[in-house]
């Protein structure tokens, strides 16, 4: 399929960070969009200022006589009405990730970033340095990257930066010329019943990528993930890797450190962004980027340039002395690394409101997420949010309450997101730092916070 024979493209779910960016994409090369999603919001409000048409709900009536190519996310069902009208009228149809793969062979260097945590910050990092470097790259991402008010950037046809989702093995439509692969851990249980199943994938993936990979270290079984792999495998992070960070302090909650490939010094980098899974994530970045021939000025300006994409540890304002800041952490290993750095920085207390993401990751890892939980120094609990899933009537947000509660954790549930906000009005004092922590709209206790 050559996407560029289709003119009239209609995306479902247009809303979506991903789903946004490509139809902006698409619309930037000439195509006409029409998309749909169930609510407006701030990206569907701004993809209708650039001049695509958004419908409000899922209807056979938003297919047309015109639309040629239907455009779904992995959330979209064969039941949906607009996937079901395509298929009575014969338009073919192209799921996100297939749309990606269409996309990546438009450009001679496709670059991945894969792995269960850090996607989002990691390839923004990889956009800045390119962009520092005068490459002109093309982005595609999961977040807003406030150095291009955006989750994507239409560039030259060298080079194109993609976030890559492991979810329904939608990164196995992708042929990247590199990739990075930061960590395989347990998640989507929904989708992934083991690690097994995962490790597969994850091989699939590898398998796919054309020249060479950069892969942490300490990724457990990391032969596995990397079985029949025919290009270049460059490590980093571990005692035994290729690249890894030494001489590395903390200043003011941020890393600071050198980068050594094969115990000699490359540069030494100074972050922007707090948190020590940061630099392995700009590690990551620094090995890509060299292997690409990027000079050192540019990695180090462009790491520095980077202080976060949105809702990732994104400043909002303050409160009564208190700091607030959103964060997407939804998986224990995100958070736990979230709290850690937030413990790095100068604040009396962590005070944090967590929205659970979907039934199933909830209950699944469940211990894992009271540990991570129990980092922060008072915790209020929101209602699971459901995503694609139904309940199930067998966990709950006030689950979690009760286990924090017996590990003598300060924890309680708030039933809406202004209860939270009206709790918080006298509980928060000078010194502490707030967090609202989920990949739902949590970020909306802080938004009611500050209106205040």
């Amino acid at each position: 399929m050559n996407i560029k024979n289709y003119k009239n493209i209609h995306f479902i779910g247009i809303g979506g960070i991903s789903m946004s960016a490509l139809a902006e994409i698409l619309n930037t090369w000439g195509h006409n969009i029409t998309g749909s999603d169930f609510q407006k919001t701030e990206m569907t409000e701004h993809l209708q200022s650039v001049g695509i048409t958004v419908f409000f709900g899922h209807s056979e009536k938003n297919i047309t006589d015109k639309t040629d190519l239907i455009i779904y996310n992995a959330a979209i069902s064969e039941e949906n009405p607009e996937r079901a009208e395509g298929k009575r009228r014969g338009i073919p149809e192209l799921g996100r990730a297939e749309l990606i793969g269409e996309l990546m062979k438009e450009y001679k260097f496709p670059i991945s970033v894969a792995g269960t945590h850090g996607k989002t910050t990691t390839s923004s990092m990889v956009s800045e340095v390119f962009m520092a470097a005068g490459l002109d790259p093309t982005v595609s991402i999961g977040g807003i990257l406030p150095s291009i008010h955006s989750n994507y950037r239409l560039g030259a046809e060298d080079y194109i930066i993609l976030e890559t989702c492991e979810y329904r093995d939608s990164f196995l439509s992708f042929n990247p010329y590199a990739s990075i692969i930061l960590n395989i851990d347990r998640d989507h249980t929904d989708y992934f019943k083991s690690m097994e199943q995962m490790y597969n994938s994850f091989n699939k993936f590898i398998n796919r990528t054309k020249a060479f990979i950069v892969v942490n270290s300490e990724i457990p079984k990391l032969e596995t993930a990397v079985k029949d792999f025919k290009g270049e495998i460059i490590t980093y992070g571990g005692k035994d890797a290729q690249w890894q960070a030494q001489n590395v302090e903390i200043i003011k909650g941020c890393g600071s450190f050198d980068a050594c490939f094969e115990g000699e010094k490359q540069l030494h980098i100074d972050l922007s962004v707090p948190g020590v899974h940061n630099i392995s994530n700009a590690l990551a970045v620094t090995a890509l980027c060299k292997k690409f021939g990027v000079s050192n000025e540019a990695i180090i300006s462009g790491l520095k340039a980077f202080h976060g994409t949105g809702r990732r540890f994104e400043r909002k304002g303050s409160l009564n002395g208190a700091l607030i800041v959103d964060d997407y952490a939804h998986h224990p290993t995100e958070i736990k690394a979230t709290l850690e750095a937030a413990k790095q920085m100068d604040c009396k207390r962590i005070v944090i409101a967590f929205q659970p993401h979907t039934y199933t990751r909830t209950k699944d890892l469940f211990s894992e997420f009271v540990d991570a939980l129990s980092l922060a120094d008072k915790i209020y609990l929101l209602d699971i949010y459901a995503a694609r899933e139904k309940d199930p009537g067998d966990i709950h947000s006030k689950d979690l309450m009760e286990k924090l509660k017996e590990r003598g954790k300060d924890s309680s549930y708030s039933p809406s997101f202004e209860a939270c906000a009206e709790e918080l009005k006298s509980e928060l004092k000078d010194g502490d730092l707030f967090i609202t922590i989920g990949a739902g709209p949590v970020n909306k206790v802080g938004e009611m916070l500050l209106a205040n």
